[in-house]
């Protein structure tokens, strides 16, 4: 893309490539070298980093019909062309990844980010894996775009070995509907019964670095696991916990139990930053019972995760299936990639 916009003209010192991090920590030194994936970019266009607690950075651009006051990265916002480039995979808030998204929450301030990952947006039943339809938060990204004037976008998809087996152009809106409507056909999958013991996994390196990410893995599966059954999700956390607002958010869960928790969040205009991961972590532990295999956690850290830890995913399995007395054991080993959906 770089190549095609110098060969027609655009100088380089006119390009500002912007990771949307949203609230995540920023990508520097080697780790943005190996997200960007080649020298001659870093090298040749400015690559920076969104920060979304910075307010200088930001401008509002209006409030959606939600009440979420949208405010932007000023160097997308006052661009005079704005791509937005990114991966369409499942996501278990907004349905889809990609898109839209990249835009909102990718380059928003701190206040939008938190409104969006309030409770009364995470506690709507649309907000969901796979769902578009209705979905608050979709709809006010779909809103975001509006009010900036619009954008274009580049989607891609890519298979279980990441390699690129989609990739579109076009108006972001439009494009973004195409390049779900094929991925649906591999991500999507109707499933005709409800299983006592399912396996998962958070996909491997490097969605399996943090605890916090491995909570997509755990809601994933979620529609095929029969009442009170017992999930167990394997995940490096090569990186610990996550974030120590992630990590304090936890410690009010261990502390208060689920319910009180979620009482805790439901009167919140704001949501405190990464506390949405652990109300998402919520929904796998009303279902069942939720046992995590794990190399990457220390003492305090697994007394934290809220689930039970196990040394070995076999004897696991073994015990699920002997207190069900139902042999039947479903495996998801692409973690939150693969949505299974009971189909019965």
């Amino acid at each position: 893309m770089l190549r095609t916009l110098l060969a027609a003209g655009l100088p380089a010192e006119a390009i500002t490539v912007l990771v949307a991090t949203g609230l995540h920590r920023p990508n520097e030194g080697d780790e943005l070298l190996e997200v960007v994936g080649d020298t001659w970019v870093l090298d040749t266009v400015r690559v920076v980093n969104h920060f979304a607690r910075r307010d200088a950075d930001h401008v509002e651009v209006g409030t959606t019909r939600l009440g979420n006051v949208i405010k932007l990265d000023r160097r997308f916002v006052e661009a005079d062309l704005r791509l937005a480039i990114g991966l369409v995979e499942p996501h278990f808030m907004a349905g889809y990844s990609g898109g839209r998204k990249i835009i909102a929450p990718g380059i928003a301030h701190a206040d939008t980010i938190t409104t969006f990952h309030s409770a009364r947006y995470m506690e709507d039943p649309h907000a969901a894996n796979c769902v578009l339809t209705d979905n608050p938060l979709h709809e006010d990204q779909l809103e975001v775009v509006r009010m900036t004037g619009g954008a274009y976008a580049i989607n891609t998809v890519l298979d279980d070995e990441r390699r690129m087996s989609f990739v579109n152009y076009g108006e972001i809106v439009e494009s973004h509907l195409q390049a779900v409507t094929y991925t649906r056909a591999y991500t999507e999958l109707p499933v005709s019964e409800r299983f006592p013991t399912v396996v998962t996994s958070s996909a491997g390196y490097p969605l399996d670095k943090t605890y916090y990410q491995t909570v997509k893995g755990m809601v994933g599966p979620l529609d095929i696991l029969s009442p009170n059954g017992n999930l167990i999700v394997v995940s490096a956390c090569s990186e610990g916990m996550g974030s120590p607002d992630y990590v304090e958010a936890q410690r009010r869960l261990i502390a208060l139990g689920p319910d009180q928790f979620l009482d805790s969040l439901l009167d919140k205009r704001h949501a405190d930053v990464d506390e949405w991961q652990t109300e998402k972590q919520l929904a796998p532990m009303r279902a069942g019972t939720v046992s995590l295999y794990t190399t990457g956690l220390n003492k305090e850290e697994r007394g934290l995760t809220g689930v039970a830890m196990i040394d070995s995913v076999e004897e696991a399995i073994a015990r699920s299936v002997a207190a069900a007395g139902d042999s039947r054991v479903a495996f998801v080993p692409e973690g939150p990639y693969v949505v299974p959906q009971y189909a019965p």
